[in-house]
């Protein structure tokens, strides 16, 4: 079973990406099991002189990602970036390798913020995370408040959060079976 960390970069309760991991982790199937990583809020600001010796949120978080096989990541845009909470929290994993190699699937909730995208792939490039492209999509929702029931009964909407599961699933396992060989 690929176990998949799913993280987003919004703190808001009624977060149109957070809906959007949360309708995935309905939609897995037996392949899969998704997780939802509620600790970006509990993160202190990244300190590089506690780097080596984080506070216990930090290690907590670190754990969450080196214990799964596959991350799956959507987050809203503002200032034509990233949101601080994710920024703060990838800065946290930058160092300690969390990321290097690990199959990382980015969602993106509407088209409009093609700038989040964008910055949010290539800030995990640069931590060596790899990329599944057929796993990262533009999820276009109708509205900015959405919740996940809505996403679930939208046919279009649930068939490609079950392609961008799968294809995440596909590559951790094609990944796995390369490392046996």
């Amino acid at each position: 079973m690929c176990k998949i960390l799913a993280i987003s970069g919004s703190l808001r309760q009624a977060s149109s990406n957070s809906a959007l991991l949360r309708a995935a982790k309905t939609l897995t199937n037996a392949q899969a099991a998704i997780s939802l990583c509620n600790s970006l809020g509990a993160l202190p600001l990244f300190n590089p002189d506690i780097e080596n010796h984080p506070p216990t949120s930090v290690t907590y978080f670190r754990s969450q990602i080196a214990t799964s096989d596959a991350i799956l990541i959507a987050s809203p845009e503002y200032a034509h970036g990233i949101t601080g909470a994710l920024k703060n929290a990838l800065d946290w994993v930058v160092g300690s390798g969390e990321f290097f190699q690990k199959p990382v699937a980015v969602l993106n909730a509407t088209a409009r913020s093609s700038h989040a995208y964008e910055s949010l792939k290539e800030i995990l490039k640069t931590m060596d995370a790899r990329i599944i492209p057929t796993a990262s999509l533009i999820i276009p929702l109708p509205h900015n408040r959405i919740d996940e029931k809505e996403i679930l009964v939208d046919p279009i909407l649930s068939a490609l959060m079950r392609e961008a599961i799968q294809a995440l699933v596909h590559a951790t396992e094609k990944e796995f079976a390369n490392t046996l060989h």
